[in-house]
């Protein structure tokens, strides 16, 4: 039997951005690619048919803390699996819970051992190591899992940013070893990932790089940015992690981001992101198109009888009025947060989809030159 590789480059450009493609026992990725949020089995106010028909979702992502605390660890397992609770038959990642179990910084108390924590649903206390967390990911049965790391806040004074890191580290190898003696549970694979720290400061993200590089793992993710820090900073910091992370592994950049964030960021060689925003914003009426950025509440809307968006790929687009999905969110219905994720979804997978085009055609850096003052215009 031929084994396939976990990941292959098609096809490079003169910069950093390339096309590729990742194997995974439920389905290959096409990179770029963007990986719509399921935080607790579900994405947000969209069924998963629409997910895989209409948006097109290659690969979605599970919240490990989020899971754990609810439905818990036994009715995963007896359900066979978050592929089998949620009925998604295509890809999952799971994050380690390490970026929620940090944010609950007034209810948590964190050793070199883990970290308790209080649970924001009733109160009980809980405890998460990194081989607790390598636990629960296998229980939940994701294709690629992450290492548990601390995500340190921005800004973040340089000590502790180096001290994070070092525990991170520390912890990464304690995540490789249970691992590496507790075998899938499923029958398919499972893909770990660490994860690159360091806050904004060079020297500590490139450390962090090589340790990470070493860790021999089947891909990389980039984390701790996408906290409040500038654009510019996020894209500078991604620029040289990406410098050092080996080129013949996919690249995850955590938690971005809008647009213009993304098409940036497979510039600079990233191959794999993920945000709420493009449902968050959608519930609270922002949708983002090829021409710019709406604003559905917008009294401009209220007599536009033209579709949702003329260059959508999703039916919603064609389906529905402006006027109509401005009606709904005015009128408070649920549909209008239905409606608008859905669209911005589509979007979102649409606009990696081009940009793979453009990777492909040879032309990625001149479109983006073009196309992201139009995605940041005001409609």
């Amino acid at each position: 039997m031929t084994m396939h590789p976990f990941f292959e480059i098609e096809k490079t450009t003169s910069g950093k951005a390339r096309a590729g493609k990742i194997s995974t026992d439920h389905g290959e990725i096409q990179t770029p690619i963007f990986m719509p949020v399921g935080t607790v089995a579900s994405v947000k106010t969209v069924h998963q048919h629409e997910l895989k028909e209409d948006i097109k979702a290659q690969i979605i992502l599970g919240n490990t803390y989020h899971l754990y605390l609810r439905p818990g660890m036994e009715i995963m397992q007896e359900a066979g699996g978050l592929h089998q609770f949620m009925n998604w038959d295509k890809p999952i990642l799971t994050d380690s819970g390490g970026y929620q179990v940090f944010s609950l910084s007034s209810s948590r108390k964190m050793t070199e051992e883990g970290v308790k924590f209080k649970s924001h649903i009733d109160g009980s206390y809980h405890f998460i190591s990194p081989e607790k967390s390598m636990e629960i990911q296998r229980q939940i049965g994701a294709d690629i899992f992450m290492a548990f790391d601390e995500c340190t806040p921005y800004p973040c004074e340089y000590n502790q940013a180096k001290l994070s890191m070092e525990l991170t580290h520390r912890w990464l190898k304690r995540c490789i070893d249970w691992t590496n003696e507790n075998h899938e549970i499923y029958g398919h694979k499972q893909h770990l990932f660490p994860i690159v720290q360091g806050s904004t400061y060079s020297d500590l993200r490139k450390i962090s790089a090589e340790v990470i590089a070493e860790a021999g793992a089947d891909g990389n993710a980039i984390g701790g940015l996408s906290v409040g820090e500038p654009e510019e900073e996020m894209y500078r910091i991604t620029n040289e992690v990406t410098d050092i992370l080996p080129k013949e592994k996919p690249r995850y950049l955590m938690g971005v981001g809008t647009p213009w964030n993304i098409i940036e960021s497979i510039g600079l060689g990233i191959d794999m992101m993920d945000c709420v925003m493009p449902t968050r914003n959608a519930r609270n009426a922002m949708l983002f198109t090829w021409q710019g950025v709406m604003n559905m509440k917008n009294k401009k809307w209220e007599k536009d009888f033209s579709p949702l968006d003329e260059f959508g790929t999703s039916y919603v687009d064609r389906d529905y009025s402006k006027a109509y999905v401005r009606h709904l969110f005015v009128a408070k219905e649920y549909l209008a947060k239905q409606i608008a994720s859905i669209h911005n979804l589509a979007f979102y997978l649409d606009l990696v989809k081009v940009a793979r085009e453009h990777i492909i055609a040879g032309d990625f850096y001149e479109w983006k030159q073009q196309i992201i003052p139009q995605l940041k215009q005001r409609l």
